[in-house]
């Protein structure tokens, strides 16, 4: 959809620009200008675009060519890669892309060997006069300039086209309700009569005091959400035919030729004359050195089970604590608010980047909240 709308854009540029054009020159030119940095601008993203989409293709093919891999047999399990390993009641896991590791050290290295320079020493030249001929006796043949007319036509600068406009789709609030808590029931001393319709059964203990099973009705809730009112569609423009009126001038009268001799032309000149000529004369050169850094893979990339926040522990409180953490270091959580939404989960993958740890794109890692210092 994105890219549809950037072309249908490029279109829209281009056609008011070839409408420009009919009405002043000057116009036509700047519209000309801004059609060209549009182009710029689309192709940029584009190919950011393109970058992005690459570097997610290969992320996917690295998991999945690391999950077609057969776990290694151990003493313990010979399936330990297929589930966390030490795993305990209301804990939660995620597999995550540990990338490769690499070493980096300096080694001075030959750039160029040594070698001979070759330093030449021109010759050595004298002054003196001729007289030569600087130029031929030659033919010209003068041009006897056409006569011209001016007339009027009538040109197609654009031709009549359509273009395809995105109408954007409209959205409307709507509400609905949905059950908070269900209906249970309870017993509760008295008798039937003081519970009403509520009252289920009742029965009487050996103390006399009657006991009534009372039905709690369910509770719920109104909640808020946006739906499409009318979706996203086109509409097909007819955009017409640009035409202008120009002058032009045409040949009234050919040219003609005519044949006329130009005699030659001497002139007395300096000319150089060699006196010495050129020698060459060697210098040795040393071999250069250059301190360069590589890198070497020490390890392969590997799937790890990583422990995550559950729901269990991802309490309103508990996600307060984290975005007030993350808060005080600098990061933008959009609110302390006890909502583990999308600002909270980029504050997150920040603060995981910054220290080297995995994460994903819609869990916590609990070693982002073990290097908060929280309890959770």
């Amino acid at each position: 959809m994105y890219r549809q709308l950037i072309t249908a854009a490029s279109f829209a540029a281009l056609a008011i620009t070839s409408g420009c054009a009919s009405v002043d020159a000057a116009s036509a030119r700047e519209s000309t200008a801004q059609t060209e940095t549009l182009g710029e601008t689309l192709a940029q993203r584009n190919a950011r675009i393109n970058s992005l989409e690459r570097e997610l293709a290969s992320r996917d093919a690295k998991i999945a060519s690391l999950e077609r891999q057969p776990p290694q047999a151990t003493s313990r399990n010979t399936s330990a890669d297929l589930f966390p390993p030490n795993a305990k009641p209301g804990q939660c896991y995620a597999r995550v892309l540990t990338p490769e590791k690499y070493r980096t050290w300096e080694e001075r290295v030959l750039v160029k060997e040594a070698s001979e320079k070759v330093q030449v020493v021109p010759a050595r030249f004298e002054n003196a006069t001729e007289r030569v001929m600087v130029k031929e006796a030659t033919k010209k043949l003068e041009v006897v300039p056409a006569t011209y007319e001016t007339v009027k036509e009538r040109l197609l600068v654009t031709p009549a086209s359509k273009q395809i406009v995105e109408v954007p789709a409209t959205y409307r609030t709507v509400t609905e309700q949905v059950l908070d808590k269900p209906a249970y029931t309870v017993w509760k001393k008295g008798p039937a009569s003081q519970f009403g319709s509520q009252a289920v059964s009742e029965k009487v203990s050996g103390t006399g005091e009657v006991m009534c099973l009372v039905e709690v009705p369910a509770a719920y809730k109104t909640i808020t959400k946006t739906v499409v009112d009318k979706p996203a569609h086109t509409r097909e423009v007819e955009i017409p035919a640009v035409y202008k009126t120009v002058e032009k001038r045409v040949v009234k009268t050919p040219a003609q030729t005519r044949e006329i001799v130009i005699p030659a032309e001497y002139a007395t000149v300096e000319v150089k004359k060699l006196v010495e000529p050129a020698k060459e004369r060697r210098i040795a050169i040393p071999e250069e050195h250059r301190t360069v850094t590589r890198t070497e893979k020490v390890a392969d990339a590997r799937l790890d089970w990583q422990e995550v926040l559950c729901k269990v522990n991802s309490t309103p409180a508990n996600v307060r604590a984290l975005q007030a953490a993350l808060e005080q270091r600098g990061y933008d959580v959009g609110g302390i608010d006890g909502v583990l939404g999308t600002k909270t989960i980029a504050a997150v993958n920040n603060f995981a980047t910054k220290n080297n740890i995995p994460y994903g794109d819609n869990y916590v890692p609990m070693d982002v909240i073990k290097s908060l210092d929280l309890r959770i």
